[in-house]
């Protein structure tokens, strides 16, 4: 199953001064993972705000929670999980 997370980063509690090159290149090597894993299928930054869209493949929503929950910025406390939803493929490319 596919779920699709639209997430956003807590600058308003985090002080720029967290914000590191090296905090952005440790969760960008764990995306990196996930995306070789087959777990995030894409992802997207947010034009609006701070933070990322991302697709997921998992068996459950827990399990798309709990691979979600080992990204660096989670695991602080500096990504807030704004929106998500289970996807289900559109039905007008099946068969008639």
């Amino acid at each position: 199953m596919q779920y699709l997370f639209v997430t956003r980063r807590r600058t308003e509690t985090f002080p720029p001064e967290v914000w590191t090159p090296e905090l952005a290149e440790s969760e960008s090597q764990r995306v990196r993972e996930l995306y070789t894993a087959g777990v995030i299928r894409s992802i997207w930054r947010r034009k609006d705000t701070p933070g990322a869209v991302i697709l997921v493949e998992a068996a459950s929503e827990e399990e798309a929670r709990a691979q979600l929950a080992t990204l660096p910025l989670n695991q602080r406390g500096m990504l807030e999980l704004v929106i998500m939803t289970q996807l289900d493929p559109y039905h007008g490319f099946g068969p008639r």
